[in-house]
């Protein structure tokens, strides 16, 4: 059996992608999150990812991957406090990852989805559920860029229509929009493992025929009534003139990954293609909604 290390360390509510994205780089088997202080978090409501103020990230890392490593690692993206200091444990040989799985409670999104662990068995009244494993790729739907996507994706009627995901992640997207009765959804990704995650989900939620998950340069040209991309601000204006050509007459359009001083750059980037119809916010981040007009 694999032996593991834990890392833990307080990172901002704004730097929780960034810092889950460097440590599942490093090698990580799962991430989690806990609470800083003492702030209770109740019974969420439909649609809310209630996440605390302050919190400490903690990972499983291999025990061969050095303290040193994930320390520079850490304090090269400015992740670590000045002067902060990330903490390593020692583990009990034992099945870590399977224990740290079992704290992953099901959420819901909107009023339809729900993301649900596979060791958990679904509640029969939920209508969508998302068979989705923390540690198997980034992007579970605990971040509030893919929150407001999936809440998004819950407000649409999706049967028969195409659907294109730019940076799928896990692929929790594209199987949530498979799910609701998307007829075809395009996975994009520049990370090969991205894509690999986004085929092993949706095989594990028996949508895989109709997924694609290509590379940028690989995806199929053609317009879909529906597109989504939650990637970062910088990448969204710059691949402004290519996302909203995929824009499919009276079709729509949602962005995210974008905080919410920057929500102004990339409205302004799309207006000149597509007229924006709403946003979303939560937490310090934007989503911005758009359709083309039939």
């Amino acid at each position: 059996m694999d032996r593991y290390r834990t890392v833990r360390f307080p990172v901002a509510p704004d730097r929780l992608e960034e810092a889950e994205e460097l440590l599942w780089s490093l090698g990580a088997a799962a991430v989690t999150l806990t609470d800083a202080g003492d702030q209770p978090l109740h019974e969420p409501g439909p649609g809310e990812t209630p996440m605390w103020n302050a919190s400490i990230l903690e990972a499983l890392i291999p025990e061969g991957l050095s303290t040193e490593r994930v320390s520079a690692a850490l304090a090269g993206q400015r992740l670590l406090d000045a002067g902060g200091q990330a903490e390593f444990d020692e583990v009990p040989e034992r099945d870590w990852v399977r224990a740290w799985m079992d704290r992953y409670e099901p959420m819901r999104f909107g009023e339809s989805i729900w993301v649900c662990p596979s060791h958990r068995e679904p509640d029969p009244d939920w209508p969508v559920v998302v068979r989705l494993d923390p540690g198997l790729a980034f992007g579970t739907g605990t971040h509030p860029t893919t929150a407001l996507c999936l809440e998004w994706l819950d407000g649409l009627d999706l049967d028969g229509v195409d659907v294109v995901d730019y940076g799928c992640g896990s692929g929790i997207l594209a199987v949530a929009a498979a799910l609701k009765g998307a007829r075809r959804v395009v996975a994009i990704d520049h990370d090969p493992q991205a894509l690999e995650a986004t085929l092993d989900n949706a095989q594990r939620n028996g949508v895989v025929a109709r997924i694609e998950a290509v590379l940028p340069e690989d995806a199929p040209v053609g317009m879909a009534s529906v597109v989504i991309a939650n990637i970062l601000a910088g990448p969204l204006v710059e691949l402004a003139d290519a996302i909203a050509a995929r824009v499919a007459p009276g079709g729509r359009l949602a962005l995210s990954g974008i905080l919410a001083e920057q929500a102004d750059g990339v409205l302004d980037a799309y207006r000149k293609h597509l007229r924006p119809i709403g946003d979303a916010a939560r937490k310090g981040w934007v989503r911005l909604d758009f359709e083309r007009l039939a």
